[in-house]
C-alpha cells in the first residue's frame, strides 16, 4: 500500500494510459481525429489569449513578448488542426515509429530499474524486469510495422497501452514494496 501512495503519479499515468488504450481499441481513428480537433481547439484558444494580451499590454512589453506573432502561429496551427485533421491520420506512421521509439526508451529505462532492484536486493526484480521485455518486443513489432493498414497498427497500439500500462501498475504495487529499515524508493 506503500508503493502504491508513494508512486501516486506514476498509477494515474498508467491509469490514462489504460483508457487510451481502451479508445484507441474501440475506434482508433476517430478517436484520433477528435483528440487532433481539441487539440486545434485549445491551439486557437491558447492563440486568441496571447492576441489578445499582446493588445492589452504596454507596447514596449508586447513588442518583446512576440504575443501577437505567437498568438497567430498559435491560431494558425489550431486551424489547420481542426481543418486538416485527416492529414495527421495520414502521417500515422510517422507518428507510430515515434511511438514505438518512446516505448523502446521506456524499455531501456526499465532495465534499469530493474538493475537497480536487483542491485537492491529486492526480491521482486522479475516484474520490472519482464515489463521490460514486453516494452522492448512491443517496440520492435511497432517499428518494423508488419500490419496492413493504420487501423489495426494503432488497435495494436492500443492493446501495447493497455498491457504495459497493467504490468506496470503490478510491477509499482508488488515489486516497488520497500522493507521499513531502508529508504531507497525505485520509481518508474
Amino acid at each position: 500500500m506503500r508503493a502504491i501512495q508513494k508512486n501516486g503519479g506514476s498509477i494515474l499515468m498508467c491509469v490514462l494510459e489504460i483508457l487510451i488504450g481502451v479508445l484507441l481499441l474501440v475506434d482508433p481513428l476517430g478517436f484520433t481525429s477528435s483528440i487532433i480537433i481539441a487539440l486545434g481547439a485549445v491551439l486557437i484558444v491558447a492563440g486568441v489569449v496571447f492576441a489578445v494580451r499582446y493588445f492589452r499590454t504596454d507596447a514596449a512589453e508586447g513588442a518583446l513578448t512576440h504575443g501577437l506573432s505567437k498568438g497567430l502561429l498559435l491560431l494558425l496551427a489550431g486551424l489547420f488542426c481542426v481543418l486538416r485533421s485527416k492529414w495527421f491520420v495520414a502521417t500515422f506512421p510517422l507518428l507510430t515509429i515515434l511511438y514505438g521509439i518512446g516505448i523502446l526508451i521506456s524499455g531501456v529505462g526499465k532495465i534499469q530499474w530493474t538493475a537497480d532492484m536487483l542491485r537492491f536486493g529486492r526480491k521482486r526484480w522479475y516484474l520490472p524486469a519482464i515489463s521490460a521485455v514486453l516494452s522492448l518486443c512491443f517496440a520492435a513489432v511497432i517499428l518494423f510495422n508488419p500490419f496492413e493498414t493504420t487501423a489495426v497498427l494503432w488497435s495494436f497500439t492500443g492493446a501495447v497501452l493497455i498491457v504495459e500500462a497493467v504490468f506496470d501498475i503490478i510491477a509499482i504495487a508488488l515489486g516497488g514494496k520497500h522493507r521499513d529499515n531502508d529508504d531507497d524508493i525505485i520509481d518508474v
